[in-house]
């Protein structure tokens, strides 16, 4: 489903257009910068004006309200806290937004990235909605990507301008997709970081200093993180069998990984929703089934 990647960058460099951000918080502030490195005429606006005085200093032009950022350029850029201040922004300017095209990178929720498509629209506007897979100081570095979903043409037309940000991926004309894709690898990320700090804690009722388990857990988790490709493959051909690790034996060992936690005085939050889950399982008839099989029991 993704299509239409662009190199980093670099690519920008060669364009030169007009671009509105608008929220300056420390990725929208990265953004901002990365567009005026690309050599883009960059137009800012941020509720407590203070904060993009140092925009202004390397270029950027300051915009005292919504309306006159967004009435600036073809394209504006939204970075804010929630999709409520987006919506709460795009009601200020109401019809003032016909004509641009909106592109949200504020993190939120398919539907909600579906319902402000359709109020944009509504308004004369085209609108994206995107998912940035980078902390700001990735922003237009080689690892950094944006995921993009909406109107196709308005991608097309501005995905130059946006290339200064990273790499470019189109995921479909459904407004929601971006969002989602966005989602389910940070879900990913939290995943991984939730579990890696609840050994921490367990680690610390013994005082195992926590520099020394992590020299353990990085090449444990690598190791694991080889299987995903597999556990994927499982996942859409829908089969599920294992040699490896079935539910049935995940199941009979959790208890203990929970007797341990409450043992040691850890709160066992992290693992008590997925013997919920492996219960499930295996009243379903799944307990000969590898841990892919996860991801269908999963879903409600």
């Amino acid at each position: 489903m993704l299509s239409a990647t662009s190199s980093p960058a670099s690519e920008a460099l060669s364009h030169s257009a007009s671009v509105s951000v608008l929220g300056l918080g420390m990725m929208g502030s990265a953004l901002a910068a990365a567009f005026l490195r690309a050599g883009h005429r960059v137009t800012v606006w941020n509720r407590t004006a203070a904060k993009s005085g140092p925009l202004v200093a390397q270029g950027a032009l300051p915009a005292d309200s919504p309306a006159a950022a967004i009435a600036a350029s073809d394209l504006t850029v939204l970075c804010l806290l929630t999709n409520d201040q987006v919506q709460e922004v795009l009601d200020g300017v109401g019809a003032g937004i016909e004509g641009r095209t909106i592109a949200n990178l504020t993190n939120g929720t398919p539907a909600s990235a579906r319902e402000l498509s359709a109020q944009v629209e509504q308004r004369g506007a085209t609108f994206l909605d995107g998912g940035i897979m980078a902390v700001p100081q990735m922003i237009s570095g080689p690892h950094a990507y944006v995921f993009y979903s909406g109107d196709e043409r308005a991608f097309a037309t501005h995905r130059p301008t946006l290339a200064a940000l990273g790499d470019t991926r189109y995921v479909g004309t459904d407004p929601g997709l971006a969002a989602l894709y966005d989602i389910a690898l940070l879900t990913g990320m939290y995943g991984m970081i939730v579990g890696v700090m609840q050994a921490f804690a367990l680690a610390r009722t013994e005082n195992i200093p926590a520099g020394e388990l992590s020299e353990l857990l990085v090449p444990w988790i690598g190791a694991m993180l080889a299987s995903v490709p597999e556990e994927a493959r499982a996942i859409d051909a829908d089969r599920h069998l294992t040699d490896v690790s079935s539910l049935t034996v995940n199941h009979a060992a959790i208890p203990n990984f929970l007797s341990a936690f409450r043992d040691q005085g850890v709160h066992p939050m992290f693992l008590e929703p997925l013997q919920e889950v492996l219960d499930q399982g295996l009243k379903a008839g799944h307990g000969a089934d590898g841990l892919s099989r996860l991801a269908t029991l999963f879903v409600r």
